[in-house]
């Protein structure tokens, strides 16, 4: 019999029902307790949740994954000491497993939250060059230690007290969508990347990053963002691919790299650049006017 930890596992969904069997079979093997937090999907993804073993309740969308994911921690009758956080498209791989069974029930008193490594798998390959892989993210907190900050996007735990310690093995990023969904997803994640930027710029909201607490890999990405920002806008995006698929040696990951680092980089952050550009003229740069715009075209309530 697979030996359970005392972790509970979170999970939002959206329509996810070519990924949620995997993901909810997948951690089975080290939790008794496993929450979907679904947001009205409209495709099987609660049937096929439940039917294999998860609890699914259902939130509607509050605008953002910080808030929902909030809710979770504000809501569900967790039981468990340990909280590990997936999205539906990611699993765990069988050396982290081993590593959690080994080091988790053992943890010092003082840890707080781990740290794990994700790769990435995109067109059915695990890309192991460019900037993808071995990206550190805190995953697994204890429960009342941590909570998200509040950002429409790229948000991140913020551990209230405590260490953080990094665990060795990997989870895994691997979204099984068809390229157009892939693109129109991208699509809806460059209006809210366009929002953060603008948002940095013109001082739209009363929220911004928190610093510290979500660990040295997050804080490194958040600076390095920050100088991105301040690149002029097209040029940054064609460094950026040439960074990733030529410096990092994202051509190394054969034709799915160059689709990766172009789909996800050059050709993604064009798209935010062009959204930024298209609010900055019909706004004529008025603080209240691109937030009017970002609401009324977008749908983004900062």
């Amino acid at each position: 019999m697979e030996k359970k930890l005392p972790v509970a596992v979170i999970i939002l969904t959206k329509d996810e029902e070519r990924h949620i069997e995997r993901c909810v079979r997948n951690v089975l093997q080290v939790s008794d307790e496993v929450y979907v937090v679904d947001s009205e999907s409209t495709d099987r993804t609660c049937e096929i949740a439940e039917r294999f073993g998860a609890t699914v309740v259902e939130h509607p969308w509050p605008g953002n994954q910080a808030e929902q994911f909030n809710w979770a921690l504000d809501n569900l009758p967790v039981r468990a000491e340990w909280i590990l956080r997936l999205d539906a498209d990611e699993y765990l791989l069988p050396e982290l497993v081993e590593e959690l069974r080994e080091k988790l029930p053992a943890m010092p008193e003082d840890v707080s939250a781990l740290s794990l490594s994700r790769a990435r798998c995109f067109c059915g390959r695990v890309l192991r060059h460019g900037i993808v892989n071995n990206i550190r993210i805190v995953r697994i907190f204890r429960k009342g230690k941590a909570r998200y900050e509040r950002r429409i996007m790229d948000e991140h735990l913020t551990i209230l007290d405590g260490r953080t310690v990094e665990m060795k093995h990997q989870f895994i990023d691997d979204n099984r969508l068809p390229l157009g969904e892939f693109i129109t997803k991208h699509n809806q994640y460059a209006s809210r990347e366009a929002a953060l930027l603008l948002d940095a710029e013109y001082g739209l909201s009363d929220h911004v990053a928190q610093a510290g607490g979500h660990g040295a890999e997050v804080e490194r990405k958040r600076a390095q963002k920050a100088r991105y920002a301040r690149m002029p806008l097209f040029w940054r995006a064609f460094a950026y691919f040439i960074y990733r698929y030529i410096v990092k040696l994202g051509f190394l990951d054969g034709r799915e790299g160059f689709l990766w680092d172009f789909l996800q980089g050059w050709w993604y952050r064009t798209l935010v650049d062009a959204k930024v550009l298209e609010i900055k003229r019909k706004s004529g740069e008025d603080r209240e006017k691109i937030i009017e715009i970002l609401s009324r075209e977008y749908g983004i309530k900062l």
